[in-house]
């Protein structure tokens, strides 16, 4: 097979591709859009509450403390 005609042949065939593509598109926008229209979910950490958030920060407080406590006995020997 030569080379160029399968090449032709090929962006006949995506030419084909994109039609098909664009018609289904314009029946989903078409029916109001809705499995196009779904927000994808939200990837990552929850928020947190106040109250949350206020605990988190009286844990750390504490632990970084701790931290600096032993870091400090460590270098006095």
């Amino acid at each position: 097979m030569d080379l160029l005609k399968a090449i032709q042949e090929l962006y006949e065939e995506r030419k084909r591709l994109d039609g098909a593509i664009a018609a289904l598109e314009s029946v989903l926008n078409d029916n109001g859009g809705a499995p196009a229209a779904k927000q994808p979910k939200r990837r990552g950490r929850k928020s947190m509450s106040r109250d949350e958030r206020q605990k988190v920060s009286e844990r750390m407080r504490k632990y970084w403390a701790a931290r600096r406590k032993k870091a400090a006995m460590k270098a006095r020997g």
